[in-house]
């Protein structure tokens, strides 16, 4: 799978990077760093289309695989008849990190300036539009809680 501690710590928030705006010991900085919204298209930019993985590692990495290990396979993280058809269409397009652009409540992205070669163009949640390549469209309130079910990731014990 691929993951990251996505930590939406401000810099200048009493409890962020730089508590109460001053240096601190690094020990008492919150740990970790935003990134939940560049996570996939660094993966896809600077995995795929560098040539280090597949596009189907990708899809395992980042959909299958996380499905099967929370029980949520093949509802999630596949397409197939009777999945819930969340889907992601890559625009394969010269894009720059801007912080400015990210949706997140954070001042600061660490990958600033960073050139991609891809960004989501559009993302669909069970069969809906929810991001169009300008912008949200979903609804609020039209998320669903989904329990885990049991893993199947890794092989079956005898």
């Amino acid at each position: 799978m691929f993951s990251s501690d996505h930590a939406p710590f401000r810099y200048e928030d009493p409890q962020g990077k730089k508590i109460g705006g001053e240096e601190v010991a690094f020990r008492h900085i919150p740990n970790g760093i935003p990134g939940l919204e560049t996570r996939l298209p660094l993966l896809y930019s600077e995995g795929v289309l560098a040539g280090r993985i597949t596009l189907q590692k990708f899809v395992e990495l980042t959909a299958t695989n996380p499905a099967k290990a929370y029980g949520m396979h093949p509802r999630k993280g596949t397409i197939a008849v009777g999945s819930d058809a969340d889907l992601v269409v890559w625009d394969e397009r010269d894009v720059t990190i801007d912080n400015r652009a990210l949706h997140h409540a954070v001042d600061y992205t660490p990958y600033e300036g960073m050139p991609l070669k891809a960004w989501p163009g559009l993302t669909l949640s069970r069969g809906e539009v929810v991001w169009d390549g300008k912008g949200f469209t979903g609804q609020a309130g039209r998320g669903r809680f989904l329990p885990c079910g049991t893993p199947s990731l890794l092989p079956k014990r005898k």
